[in-house]
């Protein structure tokens, strides 16, 4: 049993020969309609698709005019790009504690880490789960500080009533096929901030401004463009991210009923401001249970699990070029230490649930 399987059918096939149809293959009109859809369902002013999170997180950066000596405040337990583009800019990222039951940051230790040098703040949307934003924005708002919603997780997730996406400065979201809706790579950039728009669409395409029959680069800008080939299976995915949420979140409350007598293990939690959709199903191990054998074992019985994500503060560049130590972020320590991603995706079955419940408590 494969850990994520993306959902594909014949409406993805039905728009990509749109594209082949016409010849126009690189960013063009899909990717226009694909930004589009994304904009009019989260309900912010622009979006810009971008061939990656990544790059989508770094341009944000870029137009916020982060420079080398910056520090941006960082939620520790990510995937390495979230800081790693902090790094490629020479700016330092300044790692931040979670709280563990939604893998999200810890907005004290987030108060208590800003300084005269803080640029920018980048909370992380874990595994589908919204970070704590109304608190997050007054800090953010008591010392002038825009915020990056790192939010390569949550394309559908609700904060509250309003969606991720469109609850900060800017929103970045993921594309890659572990995500809810996929375009295989690609990412993209959101917000409601006219001048930044601005910034946005001039960078992500080497710096130039169309004049008639060809361009004037007003800067020395990059190539972060998604073609119209991968909009087209965004726009064919668009059509069923309600419908995948809503079998991901029945599908996780059907796993969570068997998991839950299971002694051991924490499974999700869902925060009070709701809103989860279980991009990854995540359980948190007690204490003294080892979580490599256990991912060990589960693949020896044929189904694929892997560890929540990375505690950045425990990995060896952050800790060689910023002097961090194994442990000095407890939680996100013990997050990635003890956090375990099963199976989950809208293709499952209850008898899929029943293997991966029966197979696991058998370990435990």
């Amino acid at each position: 049993m494969r850990l994520n399987v993306p959902y594909t059918d014949e409406r993805e096939l039905e728009e990509i020969a749109k594209v082949l149809s016409t010849g126009y293959f690189t960013q063009g009109p899909k990717t226009v309609e694909f930004e589009w859809k994304v904009a009019e369902y989260i309900g912010c002013k622009y979006a810009f698709a971008m061939s990656s999170c990544t790059t989508a997180l770094h341009l944000s950066l870029v137009v916020l005019d982060v420079k080398p000596g910056d520090e941006v405040l960082v939620a520790d337990f990510t995937f390495p790009a979230t800081a790693n583009v902090v790094v490629q800019l020479g700016a330092i990222p300044v790692l931040v504690d979670i709280d563990l039951d939604t893998f999200t940051v810890n907005v004290d230790d987030l108060r208590h880490k800003i300084t005269p040098k803080t640029k920018a703040i980048i909370p992380v949307d874990a595994f589908g789960c919204a970070a704590d934003f109304d608190a997050i924005q007054k800090i953010a708002a008591a010392h002038n500080l825009p915020v990056i919603e790192d939010a390569a997780t949550a394309i559908g997730t609700k904060y509250y009533d309003r969606f991720c996406g469109n609850l900060t400065t800017l929103g970045c979201f993921s594309f890659h096929p572990r995500k809810v809706i996929t375009t295989g790579e690609g990412g993209m950039i959101t917000t409601n901030d006219d001048k930044l728009a601005e910034r946005i669409k001039l960078l992500r395409s080497h710096g130039g401004v169309r004049t008639g029959s060809w361009y004037r680069f007003e800067e020395a800008g990059f190539n972060y463009r998604l073609s119209d080939i991968l909009s087209a299976i965004g726009v064919a995915q668009m059509e069923k991210l309600a419908k995948l949420i809503e079998h991901k979140q029945r599908l996780a409350a059907s796993l969570s009923k068997r998991l839950a007598q299971i002694p051991g293990i924490r499974v999700p939690v869902e925060p009070k401001w709701g809103g989860h959709i279980y991009q990854s199903y995540v359980i948190l191990l007690d204490e003294g249970l080892n979580r490599d054998t256990i991912v060990e074992k589960m693949r020896v019985h044929g189904i694929e699990t892997t560890l929540g994500t990375y505690a950045l503060h425990d990995q060896p560049f952050f800790q060689r070029t910023f002097g961090y130590k194994s442990g000095q972020l407890p939680n996100s320590h013990a997050a990635f230490t003890r956090t375990i991603t099963l199976p989950l995706y809208p293709q499952m079955d209850e008898s899929d649930l029943d293997q991966v419940a029966d197979t696991l408590n058998a370990i435990l």
